[in-house]
């Protein structure tokens, strides 16, 4: 299938758990996937980025997914991505509205996995062709922007810390690298997406660390470093590039924590965890993000078997108004305690949010409440936020 390089897919869809199967079933394919939850996601993920098939149910919201096809097919920037329109239903009526928006093939949703494969293939192989020579130019300009990034060295570390509640202290601090505002691939997703797309992430990856960690030396000793780290990372044989980074700047690698995201999946089980396995042992710790977001996450648990798991922002947005959130959390916090493992409540942004999540017991806290991302490291400001918090 899909003959040439690996494709990126965006896939957009109402329903959580449909999202999922279809995720486990295109990395399953190893193609990689992204996601969007709203009509504008699609949209603005479909101008940004270079995608080789968009799958859009017809039930999102702001807008529809018939509207979205609409606009996509209607904008010469995005007019060549072939979309497949997926149906609540097998009724003609909808799948002859999704052709009259533009849709290249409109399927009901509970269509036959490898049905959905091979059409997705047909609609591909359709629109190649004729549109192949823009689709380059794209391809071309992607790469030479990220290009652009990794030799200028534009990326710009933000630190954002991560508190213990009970007593309130500095725990540690996150890493997030940044794009220039000034790059259509200016949201870092979209960055790292592309350049794992164009096998450039290592390079950008390895940038983005050695500018965080030039920033850090010599001010942080104590505090653990909590760096965003693909499973590309852990596969791949690259891996003692990025541990070179700390060992020339004496950073202990007992203080570094692995963030594993979901920039691409694990492709490998068994050289996952053997590289885990081994780089844990040399002192490395680990956390899983996002853990209650969904399917993925889970299983990244149980693979990972994480000192740290961090909640999902979803879950904690809100929380204070929400039993059934309040109840994932109590769950999640039952877990770590049974298992040793540090929680941590991701995106607080209001007191009552902190105080539920103080309540329900939840180890540890990060958010704009507490604390926004800043270019500038400050540890002792930092701390002495802690005061106001105790």
């Amino acid at each position: 299938m899909f003959e040439d390089a690996k494709k990126q897919i965006l896939v957009a869809h109402h329903d959580a758990h449909y999202v999922n199967s279809l995720l486990k079933l295109l990395q399953e394919r190893e193609f990689d996937v992204l996601t969007a939850s709203s009509g504008q996601g699609v949209i603005e993920k479909a101008e940004a980025l270079d995608i080789d098939l968009i799958l859009l149910g017809e039930g999102l919201e702001s807008p529809n997914g018939f509207e979205v096809c609409r606009q996509l097919k209607g904008h010469t920037r995005t007019e060549h991505i072939p979309l497949i329109l997926l149906t609540r239903n097998s009724q003609s009526d909808a799948r002859i509205k999704g052709y009259h928006h533009g849709a290249d093939d409109c399927l009901a949703q509970d269509v036959d996995k490898d049905e959905l494969c091979v059409r997705m293939e047909a609609v591909w192989r359709r629109g190649n062709g004729e549109f192949k020579s823009l689709r380059e130019s794209r391809q071309r300009e992607v790469i030479q922007e990220i290009s652009r990034i990794i030799t200028k060295r534009l990326i710009e570390s933000h630190f954002q810390p991560i508190y213990f509640i009970k007593p309130f202290r500095l725990f540690g601090i996150e890493v997030l690298s940044r794009p220039p505002v000034n790059s259509f691939l200016k949201n870092a997703d979209e960055l790292f997406n592309s350049a794992v797309k164009y096998d450039m992430y290592h390079s950008l990856e390895l940038l983005c660390w050695q500018t965080a960690v030039d920033i850090i030396v010599g001010q942080s000793r104590n505090e653990h470093l909590f760096f965003n780290c693909s499973p590309h990372i852990i596969e791949s044989s690259k891996f003692q590039h990025y541990t070179d980074i700390f060992n020339k700047s004496q950073l202990p690698l007992n203080k570094v924590v692995l963030e594993i995201t979901e920039r691409s999946a694990i492709s490998k089980y068994d050289v996952f965890c053997e590289h885990l396995n081994k780089y844990r042992k040399e002192g490395f710790r680990f956390a899983v993000d996002d853990v209650g977001g969904g399917y993925a996450s889970l299983e990244s648990i149980v693979v990972t078997k994480p000192e740290i798991v961090k909640i999902d922002i979803h879950i904690v947005r809100g929380v204070h108004l929400d039993p059934v959130k309040q109840s994932i959390i109590k769950f999640i916090v039952a877990f770590c305690r049974e298992n040793d493992i540090i929680s941590v409540a991701e995106g607080v942004e209001v007191k009552e949010e902190m105080d539920m999540i103080a309540e329900l017991g939840v180890s540890a806290v990060q958010g704009y409440y507490l604390f926004r991302p800043t270019h500038r490291l400050n540890i002792r400001e930092m701390k002495d936020r802690c005061v106001a918090f105790a």
